[in-house]
């Protein structure tokens, strides 16, 4: 079984990285782009039987930081 879990900071966090790339595109003449806030994915391949709520605990302990990030989980 494999899980990907979706980090995006949350919303009213500043995104330099985000900004960076925005700024970036328009640099390149994509000017239609307002804003962009820029995440990770990260997938895991998992031992049977490991369960969703083992997954959110594995993000709730590392692989997200909850102050300022959001994640979600997406079974495969």
């Amino acid at each position: 079984m494999k899980a990907r879990v979706h980090v995006m900071l949350k919303d009213g966090v500043l995104d330099p990285q985000g900004e960076a790339v925005r700024h970036a595109l328009g640099s390149l003449g994509f000017d239609g782009v307002a804003g962009v806030r820029q995440g990770k994915v990260i997938e895991l391949e998992l031992a049977e039987g490991t369960t969703e709520a083992t997954v959110g605990e594995m993000c709730e302990k590392l692989l997200a930081n909850t102050v300022i990030e959001s994640y979600r989980i997406e079974l495969l």
